[in-house]
């Protein structure tokens, strides 16, 4: 028998055992699984009355809400691709993605109406807009529950007629190339991570999760599918607040949180944190950045859970390492966490290789590095209207994640470096090309390098080495309040440093190596953590 693999079946699988449990929390919404049901199949039925046709593009530009959440099931459930939207970056980076994903049908929050105002005359292949929570809907745009109201709370789907290897979901990444790429997720690569992350984190329906990462962030890890599909509860959050966190936490009864160390700081240097009750709280995985040790047993220690580091990108699903230790690894406490803090071990349905430069495996003696090649059911189907990038990415049936890494003898990878000069900063992606070749654009610049530089709080953050023209002037501050206009602010660098040059090799390339040393000075790794 030959079952195509969908993620519709999870809400499916959902909605017929878990029918009458609250399901998502959003504010003072809630929603049972029954409920959500219909809703969904309402969004769905509305975006067939709006035309939506096979294999079309539905984007979202929407915080983490119970809408977004309700168009990752409805707009598959029609046969369309859903594209959520970074809200994060510039207006003109939003503006080349739906143009770039050939948007049909743009929803957005209210709170974006003045952006998506001036962007809709760049936008040609828009055939319409939906705004979400909107208290007076401009004339050119739908309201999401007028249309929900309007539309029938039943939809049948045939699971058997869909085509697993169709893409249902598409997410931008940033690039060393400067503009972002769109990575194509399908059916049957959505349902394998989902099950593969349900065995890594031995998920049940007792889990409930605070939406910390962004829905529009690498397919919100996946928390969309996997949760839904062991009938645990999604409590939303719209923006990152350590104190409601805290208070999310100890209402709603939440079992897991995953985020960037950033994130896990504030929750523990929270002012009250001691006033909430988090004993249902049991474990917490940081992904995005490195995981140092100290933050581990900092979350163990004042959170009473256990604390480890996860690894994946865009690219795959994304999911493909946890730092659990192996049961014979943790005879002391020091030696579990050490393995907790580690990029960790593949979990089920990952082949994961650490290879040199000839795609040979590196010695698993913790000291050889090399590169993170995968092959996996979770791997992409490639870079939207981009095969180059795709064959580039993808060698040999192996995907190249450009991040560089060692093995020890237990299998346990550890990243160390980065082969790309690509900088992730609280979980973002920042690419050095896209961030210089703006700075390029400065009249007063006549040589610059975007490097990384360690930092507490977001693990690491951009830093920009100029070179000024002859006879010209330019401030730190006045250059970062030129590249806010026109790039995402968590890409502007948090440091600009002035020379007189910058250091080239024989064939003039400037030596970004040699810049980046000194900022990294003390540290094991060239990743912070």
């Amino acid at each position: 028998m030959l079952v195509p693999l969908t993620p519709l079946e999870f809400r499916q699988r959902a909605v017929a055992y878990y029918s009458d449990r609250v399901g998502i929390v959003d504010g003072d919404k809630r929603f049972t699984y029954g409920e959500f049901d219909e809703r969904v199949n309402k969004l769905a039925n509305a975006l067939q009355v709006l035309g939506v046709e096979l294999g079309k593009t539905v984007s979202f530009i929407d915080f983490n809400t119970y809408h977004l959440l309700e168009a990752y099931f409805a707009v598959p459930q029609v046969g369309a691709i859903l594209n959520p939207i970074n809200i994060r970056l510039a207006p003109s980076e939003i503006g080349f993605i739906l143009n770039h994903a050939q948007t049909d049908v743009l929803f957005f929050h209210y709170a974006f109406l003045p952006m998506v105002e001036k962007l809709r005359s760049h936008l040609p292949k828009v055939r319409h807009y939906v705004v979400i929570e909107s208290p007076e809907p401009p004339t050119w745009a739908h309201c999401y529950e007028g249309l929900l109201a309007e539309a029938p709370g039943s939809y049948t789907v045939d699971l058997d007629s869909i085509d697993e290897n169709a893409v249902a979901e598409i997410f931008y990444t940033s690039g060393t190339t400067g503009n972002p790429k769109g990575v194509e997720l399908t059916h049957r690569t959505l349902y394998l991570h989902a099950l593969n992350a349900i065995a890594g984190l031995k998920l049940d329906d007792h889990d409930a999760l605070v939406h910390i990462v962004p829905l529009f962030h690498i397919n919100g890890w996946g928390t969309p599918q996997f949760l839904t599909a062991v009938g645990g509860k999604h409590v939303m959050l719209r923006k990152i607040d350590p104190g409601l966190i805290l208070q999310l936490t100890q209402d709603e009864r939440v079992t897991r949180l995953f985020g960037v160390p950033a994130v896990f700081n504030a929750i523990i240097s929270y002012p009250d944190f001691d006033k909430y009750d988090l004993s249902s709280l049991e474990e917490v995985i940081i992904g995005g950045a490195p995981s140092p040790e100290p933050l581990l047993q900092a979350l163990e220690d004042k959170l009473g859970v256990t604390a480890l580091s996860g690894y994946g990108l865009t690219e795959t699903t994304p999911i493909l390492t946890l730092a659990y230790p192996k049961h014979y690894l943790q005879d002391t406490e020091e030696q579990r966490r050490y393995y907790q803090s580690r990029t960790g071990l593949p979990i089920v349905g990952i082949r994961l290789r650490v290879v040199d430069a000839n795609e040979n495996d590196v010695k698993p003696d913790g000291k050889e590095i090399g590169e993170i090649v995968v092959r996996s059911n979770v791997v992409m189907k490639g870079y939207l209207h981009n095969p180059g990038a795709t064959k580039e990415a993808i060698v040999n049936g192996w995907f190249h994640t450009g991040d560089m890494a060692v093995v020890d003898k237990e299998g346990y990878v550890l990243i160390v470096d980065r082969k790309k000069d690509i900088i992730i900063s609280g979980g973002e992606n920042i690419s050095s090309a896209e961030v210089e070749n703006v700075i390029y654009s400065h009249p007063a610049v006549f040589e610059c390098a975007v490097v990384s530089a360690p930092d507490e709080q977001w693990g690491e953050v951009p830093v920009a080495i100029v070179v000024l023209k002859p006879g010209v002037s330019l401030t730190a501050e006045e250059l970062m309040a030129y590249l806010r206009d026109r790039i995402a602010h968590f890409k502007v660098p948090k440091i600009v440093e002035f020379r007189s040059e910058l250091p080239k090799g024989g064939t003039g390339k400037i030596l970004k190596r040699e810049l980046r040393e000194p900022f990294w000075e003390g540290y094991e790794k060239r990743v912070h953590g």
